[in-house]
């Protein structure tokens, strides 16, 4: 008994664990080993106890398997069930070349005709008794290749793939799971991956489906051929057989083949985790494009954010560049009317010393003339000149004053006659009318009028773009108006156009048409017009005309003539008057003669109310 006042003491250390490794042997492990082999329970009785139960087990399998081989058709060999036969039905392709060897041997030893004859049991004679059946099974498992072709086609063996439904898809695990591993077993590759569960990774399912959706089988169907080649009485029958054999065993491959797919298909198409997976890739995407729309919005509201800063910026940038123009625009106008004031008074100045010197003037022409000049002079000479001439002009010398009176407008008279050389210098060389040059420059060649306008109706009609454009305009120019420019000589010519005023061209026009409107109108009969101009009548403008109901080229002085001449020919009383005058025009539309008689009468208009004008100006000048 323990009391309490005693102590512990540590006498010494215990020695660490060491593993003994015993090969199992004895009547104790045999006993153990049969009750595995037929799964009886362990029991605590002795062992000759279990050595007897054993023994009439072992007896009542060897009953029903005697009875087994008994019903067996000798004949019917390569039908029946090898490894049921040696008595290896539980373990088939699982056992051993040792086990195949111990198992033929059992069975000779019981089912031998000589054993049986000693045990006083009917015996058949040759082929016709049950132990070829055995021998035959012999021969098929106990040769590797042989046996191969036979595990091939192994009759246990369930060939069945499960389909696609509801059910399935609910008991995928317990469904597919022991088929896949079933299957497995052709397999050449012996690391087969394992089916998983429902908590498998992506990358462990992924390498699963891989795997079976390139399945590499040995199964082969060699055993299933209907004739064997050695059969063959000769080699070609022999060859024939080989053949037909090679054939069949080519289709059941591709039937293995294609029902091994469909396995994985419908696998893959149950599968729960490949829904689990897709969802999560969608829930990924989403969240990644969530991420990319919440950045896209900040990035928006900075945006939004920055201009506006950037347009406030602008905004008082601009109210105070503004507020500087407007006061520059307030202190430039104030300064402009000082001048204008400035520019006044010395107008009035300068208008008042010459009315006292009565302009210098002779008589009432000379009078009349002066006048002239002191308002030109007063409107052209700036305020410092002005200032400078009324101080000659109050001075009180007249001739001091009339001196520089004239000088100035002397240098008035020179001014505007050197501006209007240049401009007749200009216009005469926009005109192309110095000297009549050779046929090669168009700059120094003289264009008529009529050719001109023809050159203008050519560019309208052949725009940029046309093949040969301008020897095309200078083709169409000769023909209608017998000349002989070329491509070069057209060009110039309407570059030099071009650099004129850009509605030069319909001005142009306008204004040879107007001269010739308002001159006589009579020149010449309408049937000469009609001959002269079905001469050159020009068919690209009367298919212009046709298609496009409207013809955009200026007209031509003979269009101007033919118009002229049916405004005559057709008065306002003519029925469908304007359809006439197209008609007789040709290569104009009624749209567009319609819009040339209004142009024509606003012409005659402005003319008239020129005249008039200037009619009330001059009397009131003198």
């Amino acid at each position: 008994m323990v009391e309490d006042d005693n102590k512990t003491r540590v006498l010494a250390k215990l020695s660490p664990l060491t593993v003994a490794r015993f090969e199992p042997v004895g009547r104790w492990f045999e006993a153990h080993g049969l009750r595995r082999l037929h799964q009886k329970s362990l029991s605590h009785n002795s062992i000759e106890s279990s050595t007897s139960e054993a023994s009439s087990a072992e007896l009542s399998d060897n009953e029903e398997n005697d009875a087994f081989l008994r019903s067996l058709d000798p004949t019917d060999w390569k039908n029946q069930d090898h490894y049921a036969v040696l008595g290896l039905g539980k373990l088939r392709y699982k056992a051993s070349e040792l086990q195949v060897k111990k198992a033929f041997k059992k069975k000779v030893l019981r089912h031998h005709p000589d054993k049986r004859k000693s045990r006083g049991l009917d015996v058949n004679d040759g082929d016709d008794d049950y132990f070829s059946c055995i021998t035959k099974a012999n021969e098929v498992l106990g040769n590797a290749a042989r046996r191969r072709a036979y595990d091939s086609v192994d009759p246990s063996f369930d060939d069945d793939v499960p389909s696609v439904n509801q059910s399935n898809k609910d008991k995928f695990f317990d469904v597919f799971g022991p088929v896949f591993e079933a299957n497995a077993r052709w397999s050449n590759k012996k690391r087969v991956p394992n089916f998983g569960d429902m908590g498998s990774t992506f990358e462990d399912v992924n390498k699963f489906y891989n795997f079976w959706y390139d399945f590499d089988s040995w199964r082969e169907y060699s055993y299933l051929d209907e004739e064997e080649k050695e059969k063959g009485e000769n080699r070609e029958e022999r060859r024939w057989i080989d053949k037909q054999n090679k054939a069949e065993r080519q289709r059941r491959k591709k039937e293995e083949v294609t029902r091994i797919r469909t396995l994985v298909d419908n696998a893959y198409a149950c599968d729960p985790r490949i829904q689990k997976f897709k969802d999560e890739e969608k829930e990924k995407k989403l969240a990644q494009k969530r991420a990319k729309q919440e950045a896209a919005r900040l990035r928006a509201e900075e945006e939004v954010r920055v201009k506006k800063a950037a347009e406030e910026e602008a905004r008082k940038k601009k109210e105070k560049e503004e507020a500087e123009a407007k006061a520059q625009a307030a202190a430039l106008k104030k300064e402009k009317e000082a001048q204008k004031r400035v520019l006044k008074k010395e107008r009035k100045t300068f208008r008042t010393a010459l009315q006292e010197f009565d302009y210098f003037a002779t008589d009432a022409d000379n009078k009349v003339s002066q006048m002239q000049d002191v308002d030109r002079l007063a409107e052209s000479l700036s305020a410092v000149c002005l200032q400078e001439l009324n101080k000659e002009l109050t001075s009180g010398d007249k001739v001091r004053a009339r001196t520089a009176f004239n000088t100035q407008v002397q240098i008035m008279n020179d001014k505007l006659a050197k501006e209007k050389e240049e401009l007749l210098a200009k216009l005469h060389r926009t005109s192309g009318a110095s000297g009549t040059g050779g046929a090669g420059s168009g700059k120094n060649r003289k264009w008529k009028d009529d050719e001109t306008t023809m050159l203008i109706k050519a560019v309208n009609l052949f725009p940029a773009g046309t093949v040969q454009r301008w020897e095309t305009v200078a083709n169409f120019i000769n023909q209608h108006c017998g000349s002989s420019f070329n491509a070069k000589e057209s060009l110039n010519k309407a570059k030099d156009l071009q650099k004129m005023d850009p509605s030069a061209m319909k001005e142009e026009a306008n204004k040879k048409a107007y001269d010739k409107f308002s001159k006589g109108k009579e020149e010449a009969p309408a049937v000469h017009i009609q001959d002269k101009i079905s001469e050159r009548y020009d068919s690209a403008a009367v298919q212009q005309v046709a298609e496009m109901g409207t013809n955009a080229a200026p007209w031509s002085a003979d269009e101007q003539k033919l118009l002229e001449q049916a405004l005559k020919s057709f008065p306002a009383s003519t029925p469908e008057r304007w359809e006439r005058i197209a008609e007789s025009v040709r290569t104009r539309s009624k749209k567009d003669c319609m819009k040339r008689y209004k142009e024509l009468v606003e012409m005659i208009r402005a003319k008239k109310a020129a005249a008039q004008a200037a009619a009330k100006i001059k009397p009131s000048a003198s």
